[in-house]
């Protein structure tokens, strides 16, 4: 492993905001596309929620939430705008959603848990996953108790892991430095874009190069803020962004948008529903 800070760029304003695309004034929900989340167990129905209410407010045209009906049904007051898809198990994700064929974009992870059901799921959807896709939380916890099955991943997936998944996957690393090495070599030899989580949140890609974000803050580390950024993320996808892009601006919003939030709470006060309110003005600033 080595590495050249020729392959390593920060993420600024300034380089989110060349990549930004703005919403057409005759777009609707058909042309902001379709995402699928699958997420959530019965322990865990906030992950989904979290998720789901990130997506939404991150540009996407439909959102199709699957998982099992005592998720769907103690969260969906909450989100009305969400299309439901009832998952068979009573617990947890085991089979696929009929809407997968029309999917423009689909994650997976958040709150899912790791029943026998659900690593099945898993190995279901890689089998027949075609469009762009975000693994989290479980699901990369999943993969990597079943490593065999990283091959399967499709080309430019993006991987979000914080430190204990990524060396879940990859093994102890002794250091920030030499996880990241880690990560630009797992990247390079999947074809994967890992978005590795963290106060500096890095990304590396396929291609070898690395991105660092300049954005977030200590208050963002709580339960929930990783669900939220792979809402981010999904509503980006789904909307259009190349996986890079979509990386790279949804790392961006998510912590610019943990930072606009402490305008009215503080790092101890500091929720995830809160990243998610300030997610509008982040988009905004962006635009300026």
């Amino acid at each position: 492993m080595g590495f050249s800070l020729s392959g390593f760029h920060l993420i600024t304003h300034n380089s989110v905001r060349e990549v930004y695309i703005p919403v057409p004034k005759f777009a609707h929900k058909g042309s902001n596309g379709l995402g699928i989340l699958i997420a959530g167990s019965r322990n865990m129905p906030g992950a989904a929620l979290l998720s789901a209410k990130a997506a939404l407010r991150s540009g996407l045209g439909k959102i199709v939430l699957h998982a099992p009906a005592e998720v769907l049904n103690r969260i969906f007051p909450y989100v009305p705008e969400m299309i439901l898809s009832y998952d068979s198990h009573a617990d947890c994700f085991s089979a696929l959603p009929n809407e997968l064929e029309n999917a423009h974009a689909l994650a997976i992870g958040p709150g899912l848990g790791k029943n026998v059901a659900s690593a099945n799921g898993v190995y279901q959807l890689l089998q027949r996953i075609s469009c762009p896709i975000i693994l989290d939380a479980d699901a990369l916890n999943i993969l990597a108790e079943n490593k065999e099955w990283i091959s399967m991943l499709p080309q430019n997936s993006i991987l979000t892991p914080h430190a204990g998944e990524f060396e879940r996957l990859t093994g102890k690393s002794a250091h920030f430095f030499e996880r990241m090495l880690k990560s630009q070599d797992f990247s390079q030899k999947h074809a994967v874009i890992v978005v590795l989580k963290g106060h500096y949140t890095i990304i590396t890609t396929p291609d070898g190069q690395v991105f660092m974000n300049t954005t977030g803050n200590q208050g963002m580390a709580t339960a929930g803020s990783g669900d939220v950024l792979t809402g981010i993320l999904l509503g980006l996808l789904t909307k259009g962004y190349s996986p890079e892009n979509a990386a790279k601006m949804g790392v961006f919003i998510h912590g610019l948008a943990g930072d606009l939030a402490l305008e009215k709470q503080s790092h101890e006060s500091l929720i995830a529903s809160d990243i998610i309110d300030n997610l509008g003005k982040a988009f905004e600033t962006i635009r300026e």
